[in-house]
């Protein structure tokens, strides 16, 4: 496995199998690496011929309250994790390589609507920093693919407006969730868990199967979520959000049948998301 820090390096190592016209794949990661990060390398290893992994943590997607200094690097252990799962290209450039001006005035891309309220009414900015690191590692590797995680699902929403309003020539896939056997979304968070939050943490995932049960079933969408709000209280989390939305993130209507529930909500210092697709009956 090829590690690089370097763009132009990366564009080196890059030319020869593209003018071979090989499948590029880029899973674009910030390290402290789980296995469904390498769930993700493992589809992309499927579909492509050559698998580049990134890892950078981004400061442009985290706000002034976020975790930046306090996320976990993990450099090592993610190198071997990547090169052992079959990663073919491991690019991980310095802050200063992409960003040489500083964080104060770049360049931004914005996705609007997508990009608001849910995770990004609670983190002002966050997906800008998302959608221009990303657009520039588009723009760097290149690939014919590139897959994320579905667990962060306004995030995989937000990537696949932005790939189709500047028409960029990338297959973005999302990859299904990867849980413990409890059933919580594996998140590089999680590690910020004592022994005694981990324990509660699952009761996030239950109380949302518990409500998709219900909502199929046709019951009020409200009455459903107000008992999910309470049911979330009540096992210790501070919620952020509960929301049903369509597949495309806008508000349900009496017409909606593909539908996803989402939540955010804190437990102790941990963030944890998670979200389930659902079919509304009919009316």
């Amino acid at each position: 496995m090829h590690t690089l820090q370097a763009i132009q390096a990366l564009r080196d190592v890059l030319a020869e199998p593209r003018q071979r016209g090989l499948r590029i794949a880029l899973v674009p990661t910030m390290g402290n690496l789980h296995a469904g990060h390498l769930a993700l390398i493992a589809h992309a290893r499927k579909r492509a011929d050559v698998v580049v992994a990134s890892l950078f943590v981004n400061p442009l997607q985290f706000g002034p309250d976020d975790d930046l200094d306090a996320y976990p690097r993990t450099f090592a252990a993610d190198q071997a994790a990547l090169e052992n799962a079959g990663c073919d290209v491991l690019f991980a450039p310095r802050a200063q390589t992409l960003y040489p001006n500083g964080f104060d005035t770049p360049t931004q891309v914005r996705v609007p609507d997508v990009s608001e309220g849910l995770c990004g009414g609670s983190r002002p900015g966050h997906f800008d920093g998302v959608a221009t690191v990303v657009s520039m590692l588009f723009h760097l590797v290149a690939p014919q693919l590139a897959c994320f995680g579905e667990k962060d699902y306004q995030q995989l929403a937000v990537i696949r407006k932005m790939v189709a309003d500047l028409h960029l020539p990338v297959e973005i896939e999302g990859v299904p969730i990867m849980r413990a056997d409890d059933g919580l979304a594996l998140s590089s968070r999680n590690g910020y868990l004592s022994a005694e939050e981990r324990a509660a943490a699952p009761a996030l995932y239950r109380t949302l199967c518990a409500l998709r049960e219900r909502l199929t079933q046709g019951e009020s969408v409200n009455t459903v979520l107000g008992d999910g709000e309470k049911a979330l209280q009540d096992a210790g989390f501070s919620l952020d959000y509960l929301a049903l939305r369509d597949s495309r993130l806008n508000p349900v209507t009496a017409y909606t049948r593909e539908a996803v529930l989402l939540a955010a909500a804190y437990l102790g210092p941990a963030r944890l998301i998670d979200n389930l697709t659902l079919e509304l009956p009919g009316c």
